[in-house]
């Protein structure tokens, strides 16, 4: 029979998590299932870029483009909002564009819109896409939707020196909440968490800012 320990090896801990408030859900019901206990302290809120010309200018001619690179979750649901307004879809679009997705989430966001991902590299990271890219660069047009401020330019840096032609377009923004929940604040006063969990370089940003004013 498993041991209580080795079935909940959390058991006793208090842990705090720092995504964005509506993609707690997993984290929460995979450390929950641990044992442990949760404290939230959402340091992302995902909302709209300061315009959308961009993106909208570059999914207008989206049958230009023979890629299209996804690396969020975020990035796919604006992307599809905004087809939407255009009369089109993900799952309508032309046969020659191919989609690439970096992680699992990203791939099972696109799943739920009825595409199924060209390629998604072995591993769940950007350096991992560019190793193990399916076609050379040299001479394709690359559609990369990404967050406004904050992330990683490594993959359009590294598509254009391989001879791709990116155009990088913001598609959604990720900005500090206003304040820490009181229950979290309370705990971590008092000296109860033994873990805090960072899921990017800006929740970590974003939580120093917090506590610093807090």
């Amino acid at each position: 029979m498993m041991s209580f320990q080795h079935e909940f090896p959390l058991d006793g801990r208090a842990v705090v998590l720092t995504r964005a408030q509506d993609q707690m859900g997993e984290a929460h019901n995979l450390f929950q299932s641990k044992g442990a206990k949760i404290f939230d302290l959402p340091a992302l809120i995902i909302g709209p870029p300061d315009t959308w010309v961009p993106l909208d200018n570059a999914l207008e001619d989206l049958a230009d483009f023979h890629w299209i690179v996804f690396s969020s979750s975020n990035g796919v649901r604006a992307v599809e909002e905004r087809l939407k307004k255009i009369g089109q879809t993900l799952a309508n679009k032309s046969n020659h564009l191919k989609i690439a997705a970096v992680g699992r989430k990203t791939a099972i966001s696109l799943k739920k819109f009825g595409i199924v991902p060209d390629f998604v590299p072995p591993e769940f990271v950007a350096d991992s896409l560019l190793e193990n890219f399916p076609v050379s660069g040299l001479g394709l047009k690359m559609l990369i939707p990404r967050v406004q401020t904050g992330g990683r330019t490594l993959l359009a840096e590294a598509f254009g020196e391989a001879g791709v032609k990116v155009v990088e377009v913001p598609a959604y923004e990720s900005s500090c909440p206003d304040a820490i929940p009181q229950d979290t604040l309370k705990a971590l006063a008092n000296k109860e968490v033994d873990a805090m969990i960072f899921t990017s370089a800006k929740t970590a940003t974003h939580t120093a800012q917090l506590l610093s004013k807090s």
